[in-house]
């Protein structure tokens, strides 16, 4: 496998960037600092305050920021009618495991948000966020939305052979990003960094969560959202047939008809948690 540069892979990110279109308007936006000094990023849609959401960016854990995902965080607050906040967590291979959700962690505590949402590698950060809150018994936010998440970093699922070439996400580089995030590859199957792994999901947050059928990381999230229902959890789960791993970043017509129905889902969740039936 050769090895990416990932210099080049940032500077990418950039250039893509810059031929996205930009997201709904929005009342303001305000870059602000968080906790330990992490940078974030506040979308209002509205005058008036509503119910935070905090938002983690994908990225493999190496790579996109706060602008990568501007669109997306708009889409978010405006379909959602939600504060967003993004977060501009610390990247490996400079700050391998647990540092990227020692900043979500801290993130989700100081701002106590109603919801936590993710896609791909920020996915994995908003549930393992969960599941530390969890296991020390502190409060966890109402809902997680995960798109496309990794949970299963030992990459076993059959999705990362049969869709791990030809398509968005490539297996050498899935397998390369996760070595950056988690250098030991014993730990990769300890339930401390594959949520998938977890044996008792008791406790985590009603979940939306969706994947894509030419995505290697398909399986695991299939298998995930299986797990949380089978512990008990609401789960709106879909598989998005003939998409690939990132469509939420993408601007064609069926991947932005995929976000909608994602985001329509979420609405579903944030309105129960903020309007519970008795």
């Amino acid at each position: 496998m050769s090895v990416p540069d990932l210099g080049e892979l940032r500077r990418g990110v950039i250039e893509r960037r810059a031929l996205r279109p930009k997201g709904p308007e929005v009342v303001r936006v305000e870059d602000v600092e968080g906790p330990g000094g992490v940078r974030l990023r506040h979308y209002f849609p509205a005058e008036e305050r509503r119910p935070l959401v905090v938002f983690l960016h994908g990225g493999a854990f190496v790579i996109c920021d706060l602008d990568s995902h501007d669109r997306l965080c708009r889409r978010i607050a405006v379909a959602c009618g939600v504060e967003v906040l993004a977060v501009d967590y610390r990247l490996a291979p400079e700050h391998p495991y647990p540092a990227a959700i020692d900043d979500a962690v801290a993130v989700l505590r100081w701002a106590r948000p109603v919801g936590v949402a993710g896609d791909s590698a920020g996915g994995y950060l908003a549930t393992m966020a969960c599941l530390r809150l969890w296991d020390a018994g502190e409060a966890v936010p109402a809902v997680q939305i995960l798109m496309c998440p990794n949970t299963d970093l030992t990459l076993s699922g059959g999705s990362v052979r049969e869709k791990g070439a030809g398509y968005s996400l490539d297996a050498d580089f899935l397998e390369w990003a996760v070595r950056q995030w988690v250098p030991d590859d014993g730990l990769r199957g300890d339930p401390v960094v594959s949520p998938l792994r977890v044996p008792d999901l008791r406790g985590m947050p009603a979940t939306v969560l969706v994947t894509a059928e030419h995505d290697a990381l398909r399986d695991e999230g299939d298998a995930y959202a299986e797990r949380l229902a089978e512990a008990g959890v609401r789960v709106l789960h879909r598989r998005e047939l003939g998409l690939e791993h990132g469509f939420v970043q993408n601007n064609d017509p069926d991947s932005n008809a995929a976000t909608d129905r994602l985001l329509t889902d979420a609405h579903t969740l944030l309105s129960e948690a903020l309007n519970p039936h008795p």
